[in-house]
Parts: C-alpha cells; sequence; structure tokens
C-alpha cells in the first residue's frame, strides 16, 4: 500500500492506493501557513480492518514534522488516532 499527498492552495488530501485500487482519502484543509484540520477521513470497505486510516493520519503526521506543522484533528477517526498515540500529542493545535 502506498500513500500519495496531494496539497493545494487552501487544501490537501492524502490518498491509499493498494493494487491500483483507493483504499481510504483523508482530506484536510490550510489553517494559515503553519497548520492544517485533518476535516473526513473514509476507507474503502473492501480495506476495513487493515489499518489505512491509521496509515493515512500517520503519514500527515510525518508531513507535518518534516515541515513544522500543527494539526487539528477535527475528524472523529483522526481525533481517535491521536488521543491513542502519545508520540504525535506535540503536533496538536
Amino acid at each position: 500500500m502506498t500513500i500519495e499527498h496531494f496539497n493545494e492552495t487552501k487544501k490537501g488530501h492524502f490518498k491509499a492506493i493498494a493494487n491500483e485500487i483507493e483504499a481510504g482519502r483523508m482530506t484536510y484543509t490550510w489553517a494559515g501557513t503553519d497548520k492544517f484540520i485533518i476535516d473526513h477521513t473514509e476507507v474503502n470497505p473492501d480495506f476495513a480492518g487493515q489499518s489505512v486510516g491509521k496509515k493515512m493520519v500517520l503519514e500527515a503526521v510525518q508531513y507535518a514534522r518534516e515541515n513544522n506543522l500543527k494539526i487539528l484533528p477535527l475528524c472523529p477517526f483522526a481525533k481517535s488516532v491521536f488521543d491513542k498515540t502519545k508520540e504525535t500529542q506535540d503536533l496538536l493545535f
């Protein structure tokens, strides 16, 4: 499975691809130049139970770390990943 990142001026998304099929998509909106809001995470039902959503959240975490960004996980799923993963807490705003 690969995670692709698409960053536009005001929005962006992370897309999980497995066997040339979209396994999931997580969208975000920029909040200034140094923060983004994860607003939705969706996983293709065919990939349920394969941690697709968590992999996309962790890819967003890696992107934020590499670029000195903060994240607000408004999406309930993304928030649950942050709540359960202590090493991501420093990225919250």
